[in-house]
């Protein structure tokens, strides 16, 4: 079988910035993982100017301060369709500077309103192509609600000037811990027990082929943040933990290559980005290529895993379960074949959610527009 294969490692990043990695995957070289400290910052002011500004040849301007926003300048504060409880926090900032908040009620609504808006933010609910930049002229800034970024154009913000900010951090533990219950829920063999009581049957063979928790080995593919947390809470239930990340060669728990850990893990969680080049990682050759009765845990990024392959492996018994909070495509189509696949558990994309969480994210996208609104550097850009 074709099994993924490192070609490169570079530097390593424990902040819980983005970062990077690069390894082979069927033929194709794949850079994926976690930016170093060093954030690059861009300077509101030297973004490029928008259309109609007298004089503009649309470069840059290195002496002038003419785009810094101030307060009561007024504009407006475009927010995609989202699934916040309120957006108090937004409103207040948008009454404080003199902006006007206009929150789109669906895609539609948010791309006819993308060429009056001077900030843009947006939710995993909403994409910005390459076709929307040009109209975005008086756009100063993209921010993202959470860190996934795939949503975005980002090629395209950087060619028509915009600085497109994240906001990692806010639910690093609430992910983590969703990833780890899945996990373990999936080692007990607990669907395939719920299933069997819901059909009105009994035990059977259900649960002899589970590893005990002192002995489970645990194989945890990329060790920013979220994946460092998942790596303890194995490793403080007694399991062996082996991970894998191009970043790390030195860490609390065993590192070991890619190609070793897919083909000798009893659990596989995935934390790693999504890109053109690591879409479909999982694909039909690696699944094969793992050990019968593995559990696949993905609460990073939908379109890691071909989701058709895994939904046969479950099928023919192969992989022995899967959790599952992102998806190639949200919502979940009504006929996608995970959805009756055996030993399954599928959640909506909540995974990051909490009493605290919601709240923490909504500050953090707060902050970096304030930043914008006062001329002040972005922080946690990704062009």
């Amino acid at each position: 079988m074709n099994r993924p294969a490192i070609l490169a490692m570079a530097g390593s990043c424990t902040c819980g910035s983005l970062a990077l990695g690069h390894v082979s995957h069927g033929g194709v070289s794949i850079w994926y993982g976690s930016a170093p400290c060093s954030r690059v910052v861009l300077e509101i002011t030297r973004r490029r100017p928008p259309q109609g500004v007298a004089g503009s040849d649309r470069g840059y301007d290195d002496e002038q301060d003419e785009h810094t926003m101030t307060r009561d300048a007024q504009g407006t504060i475009l927010v995609a369709p989202h699934h916040f409880p309120d957006l108090d926090r937004e409103q207040a900032l948008a009454a404080e500077f003199g902006y006007t908040l206009k929150p789109a009620a669906d895609t539609e609504a948010f791309r006819e309103a993308l060429p009056e808006a001077d900030i843009v933010m947006i939710t995993p609910y909403a994409k910005l192509t390459a076709s929307d930049f040009p109209s975005m002229t008086k756009c100063r800034a993209v921010i993202r609600y959470g860190i996934g970024y795939d949503n975005i154009d980002v090629a395209a913000a950087t060619e028509a000037g915009i600085p497109v900010s994240i906001v990692p951090g806010t639910a690093s533990e609430e992910v983590a811990s969703h990833a780890f219950a899945m996990g373990l829920a999936l080692a007990r063999r607990l669907p395939a027990g719920n299933a069997a009581i819901n059909n009105l049957g009994w035990a059977g063979t259900i649960g002899y082929d589970t590893p005990v928790l002192s002995e489970l080995e645990v194989g945890v593919l990329g060790m920013g943040r979220i994946g460092q947390h998942v790596a303890r809470m194995y490793a403080a239930v007694g399991a062996r933990v082996r991970a894998y990340d191009p970043f790390v060669t030195d860490s609390f728990v065993d590192m070991a290559g890619l190609e070793t850990i897919l083909g000798n893990s009893d659990v596989v969680s995935l934390h790693l980005p999504l890109n053109e080049d690591t879409a479909n990682l999982i694909s039909t050759d690696v699944l094969a290529a793992m050990r019968k009765g593995t559990v696949i845990v993905n609460v990073s990024r939908g379109g890691l895993i071909d989701e058709v392959a895994l939904a046969g492996a479950l099928s023919s018994g192969h992989i022995a379960g899967a959790g599952i909070d992102t998806f190639a495509q949200e919502p979940l189509g009504a006929d996608h074949p995970l959805r009756s696949a055996p030993n399954a558990i599928l959640t909506p994309h909540i995974a990051w959610r909490s009493n605290r969480s919601t709240g923490a994210l909504q500050d953090g996208a707060v902050e970096r527009v304030r930043l914008a609104l006062t001329g002040q550097p972005l922080i946690d850009l990704v062009n």
